[in-house]
């Protein structure tokens, strides 16, 4: 299940993902099982990342972030243009405390 966020914790990850520089990049072919497991340990060991989708047609990247969010069990923080930020509590070892509000 998605992790879900409130507005407060919304905002804080956009703040704290301000500076990040996109670790992944889905390429032309697309979502694979591969990009999904690096994806996933990105997400296991930094909790929250960007990544940049090339599709030109928005509702293919919006359904592209979707999917790599619902496969992994993110929460998407934030879209601007080709770029998206995902937030997963680490399962190990959490880094990044979230405002309760």
């Amino acid at each position: 299940m998605p992790t879900v966020l409130t507005s407060a914790q919304t905002r804080f990850l956009r703040g704290q993902a301000h500076d990040l520089k996109a670790m992944l990049q889905v390429g032309g072919k697309g979502i694979t099982d591969t990009l999904v497991a690096e994806v996933d340990l990105a997400l296991e060991h930094h909790e929250l990342i960007k990544i940049k989708v090339g599709a030109e047609d928005r509702e293919a990247r919006d359904a592209m972030i979707a999917e790599i969010a619902t496969r992994t069990n993110a929460a998407l923080v934030q879209r601007i243009g080709h770029t998206a930020v995902l937030y997963r509590e680490s399962r190990e070892k959490r880094q990044i405390v979230l405002p309760r509000g």
